[in-house]
């Protein structure tokens, strides 16, 4: 998966690998260059001058494997940064790609850990693969040469041996550990998520007055990560014991037949430093060995499972001979459309109904009756069971998603925005328009003199999910964000549903002013802001049970003119009871004085 990345930057990468051999070779060189120093400064070759040119040969070196070092991976920055950013940008558009029932089923924080720890197991993968893995591999055989060339076989047999034993024991007891860690961790992020919800949940502990029993629930997953990381940590020092006796048992062999060679005259002094150098830069990567497995192990699970998001299958995707929907008005019409997010429960039955260009239809009924799927099928979110929705006489699902969506405006019941400035939130409408347009549709939404009203005015945050603004300034901002898009068809999902009495007036003038020359579907519980649409459809359980226009549906009698008089009859008993507490205020000041 990751090759591509890397194919991009080949030569980067070639230049990176010569730099990464080159300081090998420099820090192996460095051992033979003291040996000789050694030796000609030993009384046995009876040196009459200073061996200089050695001494600055032995500084070069060393200031070589640092340098040659810094140079690799300052190259190699570049094709790391890269493949992070072009794998998270892919994963990024997938996921965006993915249908809505993914993003419903999908935990965020979950979603967003798995492209973190994914992209950093990429930077892992490749840094540890290419500056740990090949260097000791490259190292060692640098090391198994100068052994086998300048000392008899035991030399080599006693350091093919001991890296052998060393590597089987690492890989052994990192696996065992890795059990341990992925224990501690668990336990480490329960005992977060438990203090988390705890202090979320602030008002209900003291509500029940269970501080102590929070305290004792988040101490005893405290207890239990004590335990684990104990052990997490024994066994560390279990792995680096280990580890440095099979070292000391191969350095004081080696040692034990260098000073064998040195006594019998066949080894100088400087072949004895050369051994305990040429170890010494052997085993320190070495000692670096388990960490780098286990971080290469956790960097492949990471990695794949930030892979397998690409694999997620795109349940609503554009037919290969998908087309654009043409630009101007728009027609709607349901074809006997039946749908279910979950086979076990139908939501829609046989549903048909036309929306003409530049009409204005409504749909009414009580929760649940299905009617906010009908902006989710009609933006395609899903596709419908059976039947079909036609714009323009062309099925939906013949059509491009981008021209489809394009053409389409909403002002959902639940406004969600982006943690950003209130500008940011009305311009994402229409990106590319101007900052004028931009602030006659703040009027057109009537927010215009509330934002001025702001310290930040247009800039000022709306925190996360528009937080910081109430349930009717968010409607606001959703409303002037349609008015910004000017799509051909626009869909009112409860638009006015967080807005006071007399505000929703005045917007209900506005929304039906926009709403001339657009076809509109008009999703509402309140009958009251439909009146003036050309045909109301009720819905009861999926079905529509009647249509018509307002004056002819309270003639019916049947269940719209129920629901009318229903909230007739709440909304005279809600003004009685103001007028009342009006009227009882003065009562109320006067006996108290």
């Amino acid at each position: 998966m990751l090759l591509p990345y890397l194919a991009e930057y080949k030569w980067r990468v070639l230049v990176a690998l010569t730099f990464l051999a080159t300081a090998k070779f420099a820090n192996v060189g460095v051992p033979l260059l003291l040996k000789r120093i050694v030796d000609a400064l030993s009384p046995q070759q009876q040196v009459l001058a200073l061996p200089l040119a050695l001494l600055l040969a032995y500084g070069v070196l060393r200031l070589s494997t640092v340098l040659f070092a810094e140079l690799r991976d300052v190259v190699f920055v570049r094709v790391t940064q890269r493949a992070i950013r072009r794998v998270a940008l892919t994963v990024f558009r997938h996921l965006h790609s993915l249908s809505l029932r993914f993003h419903l089923d999908r935990q965020t924080g979950g979603v967003t850990r798995d492209i973190e720890r994914g992209t950093r197991g990429i930077s892992t993968l490749l840094s540890f693969m290419l500056f740990s893995v090949i260097p000791v591999i490259l190292e060692f055989s640098l090391v198994a040469v100068v052994l086998l060339t300048k000392f008899d076989w035991r030399f080599a047999a006693v350091t093919f041996a001991a890296v052998a034993v060393y590597i089987f024991f690492t890989v052994s007891v990192t696996e065992w550990r890795m059990d341990i860690r992925r224990q501690a961790n668990e336990l480490d992020s329960k005992a977060n998520t438990r203090a988390i919800d705890s202090l979320l949940n602030y008002e209900t502990v003291k509500y029940f007055n269970n501080e102590e029993y929070e305290a004792r629930r988040y101490d005893d997953n405290l207890r239990k990560y004590e335990t684990a990381a104990v052990r997490n940590e024994m066994s560390l020092g279990l792995l680096n014991v280990g580890q440095s006796f099979v070292i000391a048992i191969a350095v004081t062999l080696l040692m034990i037949l260098a000073a064998e060679g040195v006594v019998a005259k066949t080894l100088t002094l400087g072949d004895l430093v050369l051994i305990n150098g040429l170890l010494i830069q052997l085993y320190i990567p070495l000692n670096f060995l388990g960490m780098v497995y286990r971080e290469i192990k956790q960097a492949l699970i990471d990695t794949d499972r930030m892979f397998r998001l690409l694999e997620q299958n795109r349940e609503i995707q554009d037919s290969p001979g998908a087309l654009p929907l043409a630009p101007g008005s728009a027609s709607i019409r349901f074809e006997h459309v039946d749908f279910s997010y979950d086979p076990k429960r139908q939501i829609l039955f046989d549903l048909s109904f036309d929306v003409p260009a530049g009409s204005k239809v409504a749909v009414v009924g009580h929760s649940g009756a299905g009617k906010s799927t009908l902006a989710r099928l009609l933006y395609r979110f899903y596709d419908v069971g059976g039947g079909a929705i036609r714009i323009n006489g062309s099925d939906i699902r013949a059509l491009q998603q981008g021209s489809l969506r394009a053409a389409i405006g909403i002002v959902p019941q639940d406004t969600v925005l982006f943690n950003d400035s209130i500008y940011y939130n009305i311009q994402y409408g229409r990106p590319e328009a101007t900052r004028a347009e931009v602030i006659e549709a703040a009027r057109a939404a009537h927010i215009h003199e509330f934002i001025e009203s702001l310290p930040d005015k247009y800039e000022a945050q709306v925190g996360e999910r528009g937080l910081k603004l109430s349930g009717g300034e968010k409607q606001r901002v959703a409303i002037a964000r349609a008015i910004l898009k000017n799509p051909a068809i626009l869909i009112f999902d409860e638009a006015t549903s967080a807005l006071d009495s007399e505000t929703e007036k005045s917007i209900q003038g506005e929304l039906a002013r926009i709403a001339q020359g657009h076809t509109t579907l008009v999703i509402a519980h309140r009958l009251s802001t439909v009146m003036d649409a050309d045909q109301i459809l009720v819905m009861d359980a999926g079905r529509i049970i009647e249509r018509g226009a307002h004056r002819e549906l309270l003639e019916r009698n049947g269940a719209y003119a129920q629901m009318w008089a229903l909230q007739q009859q709440e909304e005279s008993q809600l003004m009685r009871s103001q007028s009342l507490g009006s009227l009882k205020a003065p009562e109320a000041l006067q006996i108290s004085h």
